[in-house]
C-alpha cells in the first residue's frame, strides 16, 4: 500500500474514530485504526467490539492495500509533522513508513485479517433526521442517563419511534428528561431503541447543526451515518422502566424563571454543599426566591433572587447538580419551574418539546 494524503484532512479523520478506540484493550488489534486504500481513497476504521465507527478521506493512491496501524501513536506522529503533505508506504509484513519533508517514521503494524469486521445490519429499517434536531434532542437529555453500570437499562438513551413521533428519554431513577419532536416517519418505523451511552457520546460529537442523519436498526444494533461518517453501535437488551408515571399530571405552582440567572445563583450557593449535605434549599415566598446551602462542618451560602410568584410559602430541597444539568444545556432565556409541594417532583419545561422531573430530597 502506498499513498500520500493531507496531514490537515488525514487528521480530520483519525478524530472523527479515534475516540472509541481503548487505551487498556486485552485485545491489541482494538488499539489499532483499520487504514483500507482504494480508488475512492483512505477509509479509516476503529471498534471497541460494541461501538464501530468508520470514516472516509481524500488521498492519492498510489496502490492500494489494508493494514492497521496504533491509533493514538499514528495520530501524535502525523499531528507534530511540519509540513502538510505526507506520503505513507506499507510493506507486506505490516510496517508501515511515514515520510514528511526531513521527517521519517516507522511504525509496526498489525494485518487486516485480525481486525474486526463491523456487523452489516440484517433486516434493518431506516429513516432520516436532521442532525439538528437529534443533537438537540440529545444535548437535552443525556446528561440524566445513569452511570451505575448495575443499571444498565438505565446507561442508555431511550429513542422511542411510533406514530410520527420521536421521543427520547433518559433518566437515572432520580432525575427525568425527555424532548419529543413530530417527524415524517415511514409507516414501518416503530419501536424502542436503547443506545448505550457511549454512543450516545459519540453520535453527539460527531454531529453539527447542519445536513441529516440516517438512522437504520434492527432488534440489537443501530447504525448513524452523517456527513461521510458511519458509526455502528450495539443495542442495549432490556424494558426501558415505564417512565409517564413520573410524570406528574398536574402541579399546583408554575413560576417563571430566567435560566441563566438562576443557573449561575444555583452555582454559587453549591460551592458549600459537600458529600454529607449535597442539597440546596429553595424557599418561595412572595415575589422571592431563597435558594441556600449548609453544611455544618463546611458553612453555609445564600442567594436572593426577585421573581414573580404570588403562591403560597413553599420550601423544598433539590440536588443542586440535578437542577443545573438541565440550565446549563438548555438555550431559552425563559423556564418555567412547576411544584406541588414539598414532598413531590420539580418539572422544568420551557416553550419547547422538553420537560425535566427531578425528585426533592429531605432538608432541615
Amino acid at each position: 500500500m502506498k499513498l500520500r494524503f493531507s496531514k490537515e484532512k488525514f487528521l480530520d479523520g483519525l478524530q472523527q474514530v479515534q475516540n472509541v478506540v481503548s487505551s487498556r484493550s486485552t485485545l491489541p488489534i482494538l488499539s489499532n485504526v483499520l487504514i483500507h486504500a482504494s480508488k475512492d481513497g483512505i477509509t479509516l476504521t476503529t471498534t471497541d467490539l460494541d461501538v464501530g465507527v468508520r470514516c472516509t478521506i481524500e488521498a492519492e493512491v498510489i496502490r492500494e492495500g489494508s493494514t492497521t496501524l496504533p491509533a493514538r501513536r499514528l495520530f501524535t506522529i502525523i499531528r507534530e509533522l511540519a509540513h502538510s503533505e505526507v506520503e505513507m508506504e506499507v510493506d507486506d509484513k505490516n510496517l508501515a513508513t511515514i515520510q514528511c519533508g526531513g521527517s521519517h517514521f516507522k511504525i509496526v503494524g498489525l494485518p487486516e485479517s485480525e481486525f474486526p469486521k463491523l456487523p452489516k445490519l440484517a433486516d434493518a429499517k431506516a429513516f432520516t433526521v436532521d442532525q439538528k434536531i437529534l443533537r438537540d434532542a440529545l444535548k437535552k437529555t443525556s446528561y440524566a442517563m445513569s452511570t451505575d453500570e448495575t443499571r444498565y437499562v438505565l446507561n442508555a438513551i431511550l429513542l422511542s419511534l411510533k406514530e410520527d413521533k420521536l421521543v427520547v428519554v433518559a433518566t437515572d431513577g432520580r432525575r427525568l428528561a425527555l424532548v419529543e419532536y413530530d417527524l415524517d416517519l415511514p409507516k414501518n418505523i416503530t419501536g424502542e431503541l436503547l443506545v448505550p451511552c457511549k454512543t450516545v457520546m459519540e453520535v453527539l460529537r460527531l454531529m453539527k447543526d447542519k445536513g441529516s442523519v440516517a438512522i437504520t436498526f434492527n432488534d440489537n444494533q443501530i447504525s448513524f451515518e452523517m456527513d461521510g461518517t458511519q458509526l455502528v453501535s450495539k443495542l442495549v437488551e432490556g424494558k426501558y422502566p415505564n417512565y409517564r408515571q413520573v410524570i406528574p399530571t398536574e402541579t399546583k405552582e408554575r413560576i417563571s424563571l430566567e435560566r441563566e440567572t438562576l443557573h449561575l445563583a444555583l452555582r454559587r450557593a453549591s460551592l458549600l454543599v459537600n458529600e454529607k449535605n449535597h442539597a440546596v434549599k429553595l424557599h418561595f415566598t412572595k415575589n422571592n426566591l431563597s435558594i441556600t446551602a449548609h453544611s455544618p462542618d463546611v458553612g453555609e451560602s445564600r442567594e436572593s433572587l426577585a421573581i414573580n410568584y404570588k403562591g403560597p410559602e413553599l420550601t423544598i430541597g433539590f440536588n443542586p447538580d440535578f437542577m443545573m444539568d438541565p440550565l446549563r444545556n438548555l438555550e431559552n432565556d425563559e423556564i418555567f419551574f412547576e411544584l406541588t409541594d414539598e414532598l413531590s417532583p420539580g418539572v422544568f419545561k420551557i416553550n419547547g418539546p422538553f420537560l425535566y422531573v427531578i425528585m426533592p430530597l429531605r432538608v432541615n
